[in-house]
């Protein structure tokens, strides 16, 4: 039987561009330099030109400052 853990979270029901942000504009920090070359490398993967929302968040959620994958 497949623990809570196994499990995926459910997708939201809106869009991320179409949804208000998170986090106040004071909180927000850019990306880095090495988080932007991941998101061009996994845009390019992907058959995209330049890196689009989806690479972006993909890039400041799964990956530190540095580049590499958080903890």
């Amino acid at each position: 039987m497949p623990t809570s853990n196994d499990r995926a979270h459910p997708k939201p029901k809106t869009k991320p561009w179409t949804r208000p942000n998170p986090k106040p504009r004071a909180a927000r920090e850019p990306l880095t330099d090495a988080q932007k070359d991941r998101a061009r490398q996994r845009a390019d993967e992907a058959g995209r030109r330049y890196p689009n929302l989806v690479d972006n968040m993909w890039a400041s959620s799964t990956l530190s400052k540095d580049g590499s994958a958080k903890s």
